[in-house]
């Protein structure tokens, strides 16, 4: 099926914040209720941990999206991580309710961001869960490049399918890397599935680190899920 790209009504600047809030809210609680990213969890800890960062900054991150759940699976695993949700019409009070919950672990940055020209101040690994397919091909391209440039580390994860939603199949993320200016970064791209869950296609990309420069089980494992 050819990709055809829709309009995002609640993501038009005329667009009431309150009627956005509800539709970010309504996304929110049914990702939390299927807890349908809980299987990349493994796989989003070993690229945070080989991009070397200590913090995550999410983007469209709507009513904040996956992080609840999926914030104590990579607590569990490793030293706690900064979480920052961003979005380019923050969902206010859903982000402070969040802050709340998860014991200030996550914490939004109040400012409107666009997540092709994330502010400077914001470092960390960067993540987008369904919501890449929101943007054009050369507006998802751009998104990667601002992370390249801020040399820092992305993976993009889409629940959604091609029919009836637009997401990129795999081949299409691999044709926006290519054109990007990212000679030294390490990409995988590909599709997780487990038995009676979601596929997920995913985007992983950051600063390329000689695998023999990492820890033997963490280079063993990027080494698998990059084939």
């Amino acid at each position: 099926m050819r990709r055809i790209q829709f309009i995002e009504l609640h993501e038009q600047p005329w667009f009431p914040s309150s009627i956005r809030d509800a539709i970010t809210d309504a996304l929110q609680f049914g990702l939390n209720l299927v807890k349908a990213y809980a299987p990349i969890a493994p796989l989003l800890q070993s690229a945070v941990d080989a991009s070397g960062s200590r913090s995550i900054v999410d983007m469209c991150s709507g009513g904040g999206g996956p992080w609840l759940d999926l914030s104590q699976k990579l607590h569990g695993n490793a030293p706690a991580l900064h979480i920052w949700l961003t979005d380019k019409y923050p969902n206010l009070r859903a982000i402070q309710n969040m802050r709340s919950v998860s014991e200030n672990h996550i914490t939004f940055y109040p400012d409107p961001v666009d997540a092709m020209k994330v502010p400077g101040e914001l470092k960390g690994f960067r993540t987008m869960f369904t919501s890449f397919h929101h943007f054009l091909p050369e507006v998802a391209r751009a998104i990667l490049q601002d992370a390249v440039d801020a040399s820092q580390g992305i993976g993009i994860f889409e629940a959604t399918r091609r029919a009836p939603l637009r997401t990129y199949r795999p081949q299409e993320l691999r044709d926006i890397v290519e054109k990007l200016h990212a000679t030294k970064y390490q990409w995988q791209i590909g599709e997780h599935s487990e038995p009676g869950e979601a596929t997920i296609t995913y985007l992983i990309g950051y600063p390329r680190v000689p695998l023999g420069d990492l820890p033997t089980p963490l280079a063993a494992m990027l080494g698998t899920f990059a084939k």
